[in-house]
């Protein structure tokens, strides 16, 4: 019994068969007239079968070359997703170490998820959570310490930098339980223009923003205290030095005795985002990537706020 054509000649087959014209078929298969016409007869042979029946004017299959188109096309399908499957097992098998940057609460409930889902697919990659503090809002980005990480926009656009981001979420106001705000159903800005404000110790266009003074102007500004950490900013408030906003997923890993966490009503929502060092050749960051990407489609995150509605104002990256 003679030998099975290979997917190659088939390839050829299901070009003709499909433009029923050797000249289009030889152009989409990038290969000569005259060679493709020999792959044919040589096919032809091969099963024993006319596939084709040809003149100068029309080619037009067989009813064996019906059969064949058929099979052919079924047996090509399987051997692409054969050769997925392994590539998708080659890259489950990648060695390597992933540094991941992220500050206070990093993802919120998409962390754990992210990481779990990266691990099981990508059990070989050793991933290193690396916290930082508000003086980087790259989270060790910038200086190369990490590759990739969740950061909170705004941040400043950079060309090695790529960034996307995951959700949204409201920010709210942090606040004393002693305070006259804390029992309120919600604030606005002008509710807190003579209170004094916990500010992070951070580059002054990520201080202002998490300070609101887009929506209120700096003049309405009155520091209390500067801090390095969300520990830290928790700490001045309980201490009456004064208020902060903060993301809304914080109140579910902060909170603590003798604080209370109020809506906020007229700024501009918390965007969330994954970034990462374009200038690294390294197939751990963009496996990274994707996995959080189609986990924040899943829209895991409690009270998100879309992406299009989030004000211009929110982010200077995205």
């Amino acid at each position: 019994m003679a030998d099975p054509p290979d997917l190659r000649v088939l390839r050829y087959f299901v070009a003709v068969a499909e433009e029923l014209h050797f000249g289009r078929a030889a152009a989409r298969m990038h290969v000569s007239q005259p060679s493709l016409s020999v792959q044919i007869r040589k096919l032809e042979h091969l099963i024993g079968a006319r596939l084709l029946e040809r003149d100068s004017r029309h080619v037009e299959l067989t009813p064996a070359g019906v059969v064949l188109l058929k099979e052919a096309t079924r047996l090509l399908a399987s051997a692409e997703r054969l050769q997925q499957v392994m590539r998708e097992a080659a890259r489950s098998n990648v060695d390597g170490s992933l540094v991941v940057g992220f500050q206070a609460n990093a993802a919120a409930e998409l962390t754990p998820q992210i990481l779990t889902a990266f691990q099981r697919r990508f059990p070989r990659i050793q991933v290193e959570m690396r916290a930082y503090d508000f003086a980087d809002p790259y989270a060790g980005l910038g200086s190369g310490a990490s590759q990739v990480a969740f950061v909170r926009p705004p941040i400043l656009v950079q060309d090695w930098l790529s960034i996307e981001t995951l959700f949204v979420e409201p920010r709210v106001l942090v606040v004393s339980s002693a305070s006259r705000l804390a029992d309120r159903e919600h604030v606005s800005v002008e509710d807190i223009i003579n209170e004094p404000f916990v500010g992070r110790r951070a580059p002054e266009y990520w201080r202002n923003y998490w300070l609101a003074v887009d929506s209120r102007g700096p003049n309405d500004v009155r520091l209390g205290a500067e801090v390095g950490s969300v520990d830290e900013c928790f700490e001045a408030i309980l201490a009456g030095r004064g208020v902060a906003f903060t993301q809304a997923s914080t109140q579910r890993y902060y909170q603590r005795p003798g604080l209370a966490f109020v809506p906020v009503k007229d700024i501009p929502p918390s965007p969330l985002a994954i970034a990462w060092r374009n200038d690294i050749d390294a197939a751990p960051v963009q496996q990274f990537v994707n996995t959080a990407r189609r986990l924040a489609a899943m829209d895991l995150v409690p009270t998100t706020v879309s992406p299009d509605k989030m004000s211009p104002k929110a982010t200077l990256a995205r």
